[in-house]
């Protein structure tokens, strides 16, 4: 049996280290620390004391093995990718497919608190998600898009897909401070239908629609219609 290949790591990662004798301390069990504080606390909570604390070790002995919080970030952010499976391709399917796959990673950013605050800000380039990049891209190719398209749609469906796992974070975190995302969105919507009719017209006549549907059908819908528009 071949033995497995090994993973594809940007070279600005610390590179891994063996395990030390206290406590078998490694970048694994540093990220997955780190990963159950951000779930409970979210990216805000997270901090290198908190985690060093939580591995019964001091933050110093953290840095042998992840250089600071932006890469330990990084390195979270391509665990989470890692739990999402990337299909076989099947050129029948590959709108389906393609769709499948977007749906699993926002919904396996949604698992993880607010973690796509974390991608926002930088390029995924981990193992996990390459694997992931050129899952989407063979889907699209099977599909027969043009190669511009590929690229370019790679970078704008996973801006959609992040920032629609934000807004749920913003949402959660209105809930954990005693208020309900559904009545601050009803709020707008009612805004919107007390504006002058005569200055907004169509605002005011579409005000109810924006408080409709739930998350999920609001991400398939837009998911939908950017997976539509990659062959138009």
């Amino acid at each position: 049996m071949p033995r497995p290949a090994d993973p594809v790591e940007p070279p600005w990662w610390t590179p891994r280290k063996q395990p030390t004798a206290r406590r078998n301390l490694t970048r694994e069990a540093i990220v997955t620390t780190a990963l159950a504080v951000l779930r409970e606390e979210g990216v805000d909570g997270l901090s290198m004391r908190r985690i060093a604390a939580d591995l019964g070790t001091g933050p110093a002995s953290l840095y042998a093995h992840v250089a600071n919080k932006d890469e330990l970030l990084e390195l979270l952010v391509d665990e989470v990718m890692g739990g999402i499976e990337a299909p076989a391709v099947d050129p029948a399917r590959w709108r389906e497919q393609l769709t499948g796959l977007w749906v699993a990673a926002y919904q396996g950013l949604l698992a993880n608190g607010d973690i796509a605050r974390a991608i926002m800000a930088r390029v995924p380039l981990g193992p996990n998600a390459l694997r992931l990049s050129e899952a989407a891209t063979a889907l699209m190719v099977a599909g027969g898009v043009e190669p511009r398209t590929i690229a370019w749609s790679l970078d704008i469906i996973s801006l959609y897909v992040v920032g629609s796992a934000v807004e749920d974070a913003v949402s959660t975190a209105l809930a954990r401070s005693g208020r309900d995302a559904g009545e601050y969105y009803q709020g707008i919507a009612d805004y919107l239908a007390a504006l002058p009719a005569e200055r907004f017209p169509h605002l005011v006549a579409l005000s109810a629609e924006h408080a409709q549907g739930d998350r999920d059908e609001r991400f398939r819908f837009g998911l939908d219609l950017l997976v539509r528009g990659l062959t138009a």
